[in-house]
């Protein structure tokens, strides 16, 4: 459980860091993985990104030393890393629900989030359907956007980019260019942490693809991996998170294998993906 550890190692390091300024980079770096795979992973265990974490964190810290200390807010939001009293007092209510001077006063309940401990289950309950595959390298064609990492932008960016595509007839060209052994319209994420501008990762909706680029498509070459793939059935976003859940909370824990660190791939067939029996799977490459 070597990656359990390594994750628990970078929200130690966030605890023993709240009040300083740390960046996305060097927690990951604690967990010796990329940004975009550090956030990836907490956020599926989660549900929350790292930003989010930390925010809470802090708030929760500040409502203590306003109930437990006499110490001034001005110096308590100074301490928790808002430069005036009104950014503390607009992030401290949104969170508690109520006003510093509220809580100094004992007026209100407070809102608590508790330093964060990774669990993981080694017995699941719900069988998990997979295959390990080896494969050649082999190309998908598509589009590609690219999104910061940053306070979680790529998770939120995504499926606006998802909706385009079915939109404006992109996804189903795909699904008539598909040629190759995965079936369906798959989603790729490509890790540029390594950019000096910021973590990075380029998002692609694409199909596997045999042939000269088709107009209008980009090509992105897919390396050679040993894959683990899940089976997931039922609809559309909830049936594709849980399974993320589960592999990274049961499956991972109670196997040799590891996360290889390329891209990983959510395929999504032909049909009505908010059908309860809707077919998708997760590539994940391993080592």
């Amino acid at each position: 459980m070597g990656w359990v550890e390594s994750l628990q190692r970078a929200i130690d390091y966030m605890e023993e860091h709240l009040l300083e300024t740390i960046s996305i980079e060097r927690i990951a770096k604690e967990a010796n993985v990329s940004v975009f795979h550090f956030q990836r992973t907490f956020a599926i265990l989660t549900d929350i990104n790292v930003g989010e974490y930390i925010r809470r964190r802090r708030l929760t810290l500040a409502a203590q030393e306003l109930s437990n200390t006499s110490s001034k807010i001005i110096d308590i939001a100074l301490k928790y890393g808002y430069d005036t009293p009104e950014a503390f007092t607009k992030a401290f209510r949104r969170q508690h629900g109520i006003t510093p001077s509220q809580a100094r006063n004992y007026r209100g309940k407070l809102k608590s989030y508790n330093r964060l401990m990774i669990q993981v289950s080694l017995k699941g309950a719900d069988p998990m359907n997979y295959k390990i595959v080896d494969r050649e390298g082999f190309q998908v064609v598509g589009v590609k956007r690219e999104f910061s990492c940053v306070n979680g932008e790529n998770l939120i960016e995504i499926p606006k980019m998802w909706n385009d595509v079915h939109e404006d007839g992109t996804n189903d060209q795909l699904i008539e260019l598909n040629n190759g052994q995965i079936k369906g319209v798959v989603g790729v994420c490509v890790d540029k942490s390594s950019n000096k501008s910021g973590p990075l990762i380029d998002y692609w909706i694409a199909a596997e693809y045999s042939g000269e680029t088709p107009d209008g498509f980009m090509q992105l070459d897919i390396p050679a991996s040993k894959w683990v793939v899940f089976e997931v059935h039922g609809a559309m976003p909830d049936a594709i998170q849980k399974a993320w859940k589960q592999i990274y909370s049961e499956w991972f824990p109670s196997n040799q294998y590891k996360p290889a660190g390329t891209p990983e791939l959510e395929v999504y067939s032909a049909g009505d993906p908010w059908s309860p029996d809707y077919y998708s799977e997760i590539w994940i490459p391993i080592k």
